[in-house]
């Protein structure tokens, strides 16, 4: 059974209205969120909400698309396509058909992957790798990333009709540090879903371990605070987990070394947007050799450019 959003910060009320709103509806959704903040449970209550609730629902990770494979992922091939390709595919969108395709992380996808989706967008129909056959397909698209679309538009690292074609209706989550009044609701409804996983009573927080997780910022948003439960449940003997339950990296830093740790974590990105400078002037802007002289594979290499805005230093 799907776990309802759990929240009572107004910006968790007001998408739960959203989701009512926009579930019967076909619009296309961007979802926008940092990362672990609850696209996907968003995406399906939305998917959930309206008239496809019984088809399928198809999440699809746009950072794992590869170069080669791309088509075949999305829109399916034939036998005899490619070597290996021993039977006929289907695709993640036909996949999808009567139901509701989920592309997270979109804003991972490269330039010439935008140019295949929006033409699928646009005609709602695939052509599968090794035909020339157009296939309709009837799907409803919600999209999400953590990436700043807009800004991209104007870095041209991301297709301005693109961006139009699934920036219908935009819904935002909010990071965890935001809401933390939140913390203790979603805390007791983790605990039930492992009590149920795990048949078994479900654990207490102490009050000081419960402070604990209420002062810690959460960087990795809800999917963070749901591993450290499931860790302490793991590993306790108690029934009520404790802070000597909790990781050591919730304990508070002190407020002179926050300064100095944002500074490295600013540092250590410029570090290697400046690596990545220097290796494509020395390889004359060519990606496979990039790749090559910094022991990266090559797909990995193209999002680390998309993501310092060094488009211009390729050839």
């Amino acid at each position: 059974m799907q776990s309802p959003m759990v929240g009572e910060h107004p910006a968790m009320r007001r998408l739960r209205e959203l989701v009512v709103a926009v579930g019967p509806r076909e619009c296309t959704t961007l979802i926008r969120g940092e990362s672990g903040t609850g696209k996907e449970l968003l995406a399906r209550q939305i998917h959930l909400a309206g008239p496809r609730a019984t088809g399928p629902f198809v999440p699809v990770d746009c950072s794992t698309l590869r170069d080669s494979l791309l088509e075949s992922q999305l829109f399916g091939h034939v036998r005899g396509a490619f070597t290996g390709a021993a039977c006929n595919t289907v695709g993640f969108f036909r996949a999808a058909n009567g139901g509701t395709i989920f592309l997270d992380e979109i804003g991972e996808l490269l330039p010439e992957a935008q140019a295949r989706l929006l033409r699928c967008l646009q005609e709602r129909a695939v052509v599968p790798l090794g035909t020339f056959r157009a296939i309709p397909i009837n799907v409803r698209i919600i999209a999400a990333t953590h990436r700043p679309l807009a800004e991209m538009v104007r870095q041209n690292a991301f297709r301005i009709d693109l961006y139009f074609r699934l920036n219908v209706v935009t819904l935002e989550i909010p990071p965890l540090r935001n809401r933390k009044e939140d913390i203790p609701l979603l805390a007791e409804q983790f605990l039930r879903d492992m009590s149920r996983i795990y048949d078994e009573p479900a654990h207490k927080i102490s009050p000081p371990a419960m402070k604990r997780l209420t002062e810690y910022d959460w960087p990795g948003n809800v999917r963070e605070l749901r591993n450290v439960l499931e860790r302490a449940c793991a590993l306790t003997q108690n029934a009520t987990l404790t802070v000597e339950d909790l990781p050591s990296e919730l304990t508070p830093r002190s407020p002179e070394s926050a300064p100095t740790v944002a500074k490295a974590i600013a540092s250590l990105a410029e570090s290697e947007r400046q690596v990545i400078a220097s290796a494509l002037r020395a390889n004359g802007g060519n990606q496979s050799r990039t790749a090559l002289a910094l022991q990266v594979e090559r797909h990995r290499l193209r999002r680390m450019i998309h993501r310092h805005g060094l488009e211009s230093l390729l050839h």
